[in-house]
């Protein structure tokens, strides 16, 4: 039995550890903020990151935003999420992706990815 739980446990730590291993990368935060991606408090057009790395966006505004990328290197669509919510995308080829709000038109941003 006492075999038994030190294996499970192992395996349990050992996934934990490749799990957090296999995401690997920085994590930035990109707040949508006044119709607007900002990044550090200033507004952001280009975002440089490695391969690997994860952007979380968060809606600080008081009405919904969208975030999504018909980019060929990183296609995807968040969906729409209120104020206080955020959502994340890992960035794991190299490239240009053009990202943009499906509510807001003027918000655009290009995250390239090295």
């Amino acid at each position: 039995m006492r075999m038994a739980r030190i294996f499970w446990t192992t395996a349990i730590l050992s996934g934990v550890l490749w799990a957090s291993r296999a995401v690997g990368g920085e994590a930035y935060v990109i707040e949508q903020k006044d119709k607007q991606f900002v990044y550090k408090g200033k507004k952001i057009t280009v975002l440089k990151l490695k391969v690997g790395d994860v952007v979380e966006f968060r809606n600080v505004d008081s009405f919904f935003h969208n975030v999504f990328s018909l980019s060929d290197v990183k296609m995807f669509d968040l969906g729409s999420y209120p104020q206080g919510q955020s959502k994340s995308v890992q960035f794991d080829k190299p490239g240009k992706v053009e990202i943009e709000c499906a509510i807001h038109p003027q918000m655009h941003m290009t995250v390239e990815v090295k």
